[in-house]
């Protein structure tokens, strides 16, 4: 290492810190777990900033490492959770049912939450990060047609999540379409 590599691993990564955050935090629905992925990321980063082309995107190279530092967290977590006692985990998974009053950021997240995984990071990147679809392609190495596709069918199911959130608020009532959806028959004059 140069003694002005820190320097120039902290004006081209350390601008991203942010971004990264709210992905890992959306993704993994923990503040405490997106921390310590966002640690992870930035210390491989640094390791591996020899191999880092100036000039080329910082940031769709700091979110492809994110992301294989996800996939790594959730392996570990997985294998956590497989050796627990039954009953730990049915309490775990047991959740609340009540009916929200007024549709929060976090009956949003949480339909965010409710989508595949594969659909939730495409989505992400595309509509909260602006990725275009060739970046996407690059930080998830999966091919452009599998992005688009992700990303239609991503933002679909979140529709319906959103939608029926909605009519569990009382926000929109139920059998009303969702904004975007189209039907096989023209409204009435």
């Amino acid at each position: 290492m140069q003694p002005g590599d820190l320097d120039s691993f902290e004006a081209v990564a350390l601008p991203h810190l942010k971004d990264l955050q709210r992905t890992a935090a959306c993704i993994l629905g923990h503040r405490s777990d997106a921390e310590d992925v966002v640690q992870e990321t930035y210390l491989q980063a640094w390791k591996s900033f020899h191999r880092f082309t100036p000039g080329t995107n910082c940031r769709a190279w700091l979110f492809r490492i994110l992301f294989h530092v996800i996939s790594h967290h959730r392996r570990k977590w997985l294998s956590r959770l497989v050796f627990q006692e039954p009953a730990v985990l049915e309490g775990a998974l047991s959740s609340p049912t009540t009916v929200p009053e007024h549709l929060t950021d976090e009956e949003i997240l949480a339909a965010l939450r409710s989508i595949p995984r594969q659909f939730v990071e495409v989505v992400l990147l595309a509509d909260v990060q602006e990725f275009s679809y060739r970046e996407i392609q690059e930080t998830l190495e999966i091919p452009i047609g599998t992005v688009m596709s992700r990303l239609s069918r991503g933002r679909q199911l979140l529709r319906a999540r959103l939608a029926a959130c909605a009519v569990t608020a009382g926000i929109r009532a139920a059998g009303s379409q969702a904004a975007g959806s189209h039907s096989g028959s023209l409204p009435a004059p």
